[in-house]
């Protein structure tokens, strides 16, 4: 996100998050997808991803992968598309064998998850820019909670990673 809190522009524009590319660097992503095996997604987020990808959704090569949607649609391999309690997903999943859950948000999943206190860890990646309006990643309207530092990281680009734990 940015220094001020926005994951995109009004407009959905990403291209800002380009100042942090460098070649040979992924921030510690390829070594945080080797600790999961689902995905989880709102449909805002997965729609924008198919249009930056020409239609391609290459998270359901890698995970199960849950879009969470008001919408019914048709389900494949490893990709469901899910509209009912969310926490009835989280607690299924929870109890099944294997890795953690990724949540790619967007603001309105974040948000349904933090009301149900179904978030355990926040990994957070500030972008050195204020854009200063956008589409927020927190939207707020949680009660608060705390939250205990598990480690912090800077690069050489300027972007900070935040890695923290729910108390």
């Amino acid at each position: 996100m940015s220094l001020d809190g926005f994951i995109a522009t009004k407009e959905g524009d990403l291209s800002w998050l380009s100042i942090v590319e460098k070649d040979g660097e992924n921030y510690g992503y390829h070594a945080f997808c080797d600790t999961v095996d689902t995905y989880l997604v709102g449909r805002v987020t997965y729609d924008k991803i198919l249009e930056l990808t020409g239609g391609v959704f290459a998270q359901e090569e890698q995970f199960q992968c849950y879009v969470i949607t008001r919408q019914k649609r048709e389900s494949r391999k490893n990709l469901t598309f899910y509209n009912g309690a969310i926490e009835e997903l989280i607690t299924q999943l929870k109890s099944e064998e294997g890795k953690d859950i990724y949540c790619d948000g967007g603001g309105q999943v974040v948000q349904l998850l933090m009301e149900k206190n179904l978030i355990d860890e926040y990994i957070i990646s500030i972008i050195p820019i204020m854009l200063g309006d956008g589409k927020r990643l927190f939207l707020g309207g949680v009660d608060s909670f705390g939250l205990e530092l598990q480690s912090s990281k800077s690069f050489d680009k300027g972007l900070i990673q935040l890695h923290y734990k729910r108390k």
